[in-house]
């Protein structure tokens, strides 16, 4: 493993990694960083979000990017809105003392016009969801005929949310002489349509098996009735005190139901679903980030492109139908070295599609059998002893006033 010294990146990348206080380079960034700095090869990715990805193709393509044109010569294609919005601030972080060099995102769900102006000052890098570029290329306001470095990161979940078409579209626009580099968590057909297509010859890094969940998750399963499945929930939220989890449900109806119950309950929950306008998705997404709420209860759809560190728990309300999407879902937790647990809730006719995740993601689930009612009654009152045992002792004065009062 080397230092972020001897890849030879900008010194005034340097100064900025100096100031963020990164000390070794991740097992990503280690493997990609100098491939992409010697510009001879595409390159295909596989790792879970969390590990480091952003700055293994962002401090290098700004590092090359360094020049007087006033073109765009990086793009960098990513799912959704959130993450979009994240990239951009994290490469102007790195980009910050380089004058004169601007990186802007270009996303959906706000005026246009806006972005149309940011194009004219002349941005080096352009983060972009594959919907408002298209449209920008459609209006002929936008020129990558200089793009000289392409990204398409969490590309297995833009084609799951139907981008195909739209990424085809870009990719048809950019040189042919172009490099692209494709960072996945998975390497399913759709994305090796696109690696087959459009990618000459790709280097293969990979620092964890394709479609294969990290190794610091544990995984375990209950079998249990939907009638049951709150309350189960409710013994781990109970058991758990500093927990920070997001739980995963497949409808919008599910999610109202279990965050309202939630809700009602005294727990620090919200609801995360298409229902939501982007002012209140924004407004949730905050509180959860700063820890305001500690639970969220969310559907596949609203939370892609999520990106939060240290949660606890992934709580799976249902079995997803796609082994991709639960690897999705529990690479959310145990990032960066730090342990996380991963819950499933299945009922008895589910063994099946259980043992497809196993067999196609090497993930192994451990059984957990359901708590009784005595066993949850008897962890909710050691709880409650707990919080009145670690009350602080009345002084005099207060046990004085106790008194008057009584």
């Amino acid at each position: 493993m080397r230092s972020f010294n001897k890849f030879g990146l900008n010194q005034n990348i340097l100064d900025s990694i100096k100031e963020l206080k990164f000390k070794n380079p991740t097992s990503i960034q280690d493997k990609v960083i100098p491939q992409i700095l010697s510009s001879e090869h595409d390159i295909i990715a596989t790792a879970q979000t969390g590990t480091g990805k952003t700055a293994a193709f962002g401090l290098p393509i700004i590092s090359l990017t360094i020049n007087h044109s006033k073109n765009i010569e990086g793009v960098i294609l990513c799912p959704t809105r959130e993450l979009c919005i994240q990239i951009s601030k994290d490469l102007n972080v790195f980009s910050k003392y380089m004058d004169h060099y601007k990186i802007i995102p270009i996303y959906g769900g706000t005026k246009i016009e806006s972005q149309i102006r940011g194009l004219r000052n002349n941005p080096k890098i352009i983060v972009c969801t594959p919907g408002r570029l298209n449209d920008l290329i459609l209006r002929k306001k936008v020129n990558l005929s200089q793009v000289k470095y392409f990204v398409l990161d969490e590309a297995d979940e833009m084609l799951s949310m139907g981008f195909k078409t739209e990424i085809d579209k870009v990719l048809n626009e950019i040189p042919v002489d172009r490099k692209i580099y494709l960072f996945s968590a998975t390497l399913s057909e759709k994305v090796k349509n696109i690696t087959d297509s459009y990618m000459k010859k790709p280097l293969i890094i990979s620092v964890s098996n394709p479609n294969k969940g990290a190794d610091t998750v544990k995984h375990i399963y209950y079998i249990s009735n939907k009638n049951k499945r709150y309350d189960i929930i409710r013994n781990i939220i109970d058991i758990n005190k500093d927990i920070y989890t997001i739980i995963f449900c497949r409808t919008r109806r599910e999610t109202k139901e279990v965050s309202k119950k939630l809700i009602q309950d005294n727990y620090n929950a919200k609801v995360l679903n298409g229902d939501l306008s982007q002012n209140e998705r924004d407004n949730v997404m905050n509180q959860f980030r700063s820890k305001g709420i500690n639970i969220l209860v969310a559907t596949d759809v609203a939370s892609r492109g999520i990106d939060v560190n240290n949660l606890s728990h992934i709580i799976n309300y249902n079995l997803p139908d796609d082994p991709e999407v639960y690897v999705h879902r529990s690479g959310r937790t145990g990032r960066a070295g730090k342990n996380g647990l991963s819950i499933v809730f299945i009922s008895s006719k589910e063994y099946k599609r259980l043992d497809e995740i196993k067999r196609l993601s090497k993930i192994s689930f451990e059984k957990k059998d359901i708590p009784d009612e005595k066993e949850i009654l008897n962890s909710r009152m050691s709880l409650l002893i707990n919080k009145i045992t670690s009350l602080p002792i009345p002084s005099e004065k207060d046990r004085e006033s106790f008194k008057f009062l009584c």
